[in-house]
């Protein structure tokens, strides 16, 4: 069964790049285009891997993070934050809401499949790639 990933951004050209190149990557694409549409598509069916746009109307991104960490049954959900906000401070404010890890955009398509497999797959198992060699 593939991984799924939801994406949650509200800019259409990102969502739609980010949906073909995951699911070429292999995952199943769950789409959330503001930040109720998250909340309640992860109380629906909860997915592997988040992307969370911090920037998206009805609750930002910010929001989502801290209340999805609010509930236990959604504390080990990786939680990706994907913003155009790259200062130091948006970064630390992502981190302490709970956010697994943060990317700032532009990025490279590649780094971001890398990191997605590297939450779904700490161990480096199951069907992921091998760990980068230093």
């Amino acid at each position: 069964m593939k991984p799924t990933i939801l994406v949650a951004d509200d800019e259409p050209s990102i969502v739609l790049s980010l949906q073909v190149l995951l699911q070429k990557a292999g995952f199943a694409v769950r789409i959330a285009r503001n930040g109720e549409e998250a909340l309640d598509s992860v109380a629906e069916s909860t997915p592997d891997l988040i992307l969370l746009d911090a920037m998206m109307p009805r609750r930002d991104g910010f929001d989502v993070c801290q209340s999805l960490r609010a509930n236990p049954a959604y504390q080990s959900l990786p939680i990706i934050m994907l913003t155009a906000k790259s200062r130091d401070v948006e970064r630390q404010k992502g981190m302490a809401l709970g956010a697994t890890d943060y990317i700032t955009k532009p990025f490279s398509t590649r780094d971001l499949v890398t990191t997605v497999r590297k939450y779904l797959n700490p161990e480096g198992s199951a069907g992921g790639t091998a760990e980068p060699q230093p």
